[in-house]
């Protein structure tokens, strides 16, 4: 079991272990004394997990609740938000009492704001159950709905108490699902580590999970808010985001980023913005990792959707420049040029 402190302006712990869900409760007790929790989750993981977690909660002095959500990207929206709220307001939930967000990143996102906003702020421990969340979502305060622009375009920094990472749980993930948390990883390598790669292909989760916990962490502890460095951990997301809302969710969230990871690449490069050429690479890496490269939209619809970027500051957005696997920077570049760095980064997609 591994455990780190992230030290944010309100520290907290990660615990990385496998088959540790069944004491959450216990895990929890050491950071939130008893009260009312409720475990807010989706129907996919409720299904799985849920019972697991509200025994723990109860066995460790807990009155516990729950608030079940139609699983997908599709429900990370305002009615959901809204209707959480009002479910939470009816049961009598106070400041004092707590929420367990139980799931993959789209409860986590969902959850985490909740917490963020309902009663000016409750707290809240992450369970990630994906292996995707357990790596990025889950670590680091971001919380979010999406709009009908865009993705996580509402949302507010909101640092958990605790988060509870058991691996476990990926066992019983698709492998569309594992899939997902290989891209992120991948995209850590990539900006930080390239050590990473051999251990993400050998599937060897808690490795790979401390690695990118570890990054992220020492990010986020450098950057909370999101105003410079941390912009590093977006590398593939300002293609990858767009690729998500034009087909309507539809494409996951990891597969979008790996193909934001080849474009982004192949356009900084062919913009000049770096003497290296790592899409070939990274596209043999992903192909051999069973990702499907192919975009199916043009510079125009990509472009209008990045617009909507939140790296974007006046008329320039920040975009991560890949100087080789395992080091990146960060550069601005004019909106005008943004479409150029599109469009260059499709041609023979």
């Amino acid at each position: 079991m591994k455990k780190f402190v992230v030290s944010t302006d309100k520290p907290y712990e990660i615990i990385i272990g496998k088959d540790i869900i069944k004491d959450a409760g216990n895990y929890i007790r050491q950071c939130i004394s008893p009260c009312r929790i409720c475990v807010i989750t989706d129907s996919t993981v409720n299904r799985a997990y849920a019972q697991v977690i509200m025994t723990s909660l109860m066995e460790a002095g807990y009155q516990t609740s729950k608030i079940v959500f139609p699983s997908g990207e599709h429900s990370k929206n305002l009615t959901t938000y809204s209707n959480i709220l009002e479910s939470m307001a009816d049961e009598g939930l106070t400041r004092s009492d707590a929420i367990v967000a139980l799931g993959g990143g789209v409860v986590g996102d969902m959850a985490g704001f909740v917490a963020a906003t309902y009663m000016r702020g409750i707290s809240y421990v992450q369970i990630p159950t994906t292996y995707m969340s357990a790596i990025d979502a889950s670590v680091g305060g971001k919380t979010g709905i999406n709009l009908l622009c865009g993705k996580n375009l509402a949302g507010a920094f909101w640092q958990p108490s605790l988060v509870l990472c058991d691996y476990k749980t990926f066992d019983s993930l698709p492998s569309i699902k594992l899939q997902d948390g290989v891209a992120e990883a991948v995209k850590c390598a990539v900006i930080s580590e390239s050590s990473l790669i051999p251990k993400i292909q050998e599937e060897d989760y808690e490795y790979v999970i401390e690695r990118c916990v570890s990054i992220k962490k020492s990010v986020v502890e450098a950057d909370e808010r999101d105003m410079g460095l941390r912009q590093l951990l977006n590398f593939g997301h300002t293609v990858g985001h767009g690729i998500e809302k034009l087909s309507t969710f539809s494409v996951s969230h990891g597969q979008a980023v790996a193909k934001g990871l080849i474009v982004e690449s192949r356009a900084a490069y062919r913009m000049g913005l770096t003497d290296t050429n790592i899409a070939p690479e990274l596209s043999n890496l992903l192909s051999g990792l069973g990702f499907d490269l192919s975009i199916g939209y043009s510079a125009e619809e990509l472009y209008r959707f990045a617009l909507m970027d939140k790296k974007i500051c006046g008329d320039k957005i920040s975009m991560v420049i890949p100087e080789s696997i395992g080091k990146c920077r960060l550069q601005k570049i004019s909106l005008s040029e943004l479409k150029q760095f599109v469009q260059l980064g499709l041609e023979d997609a």
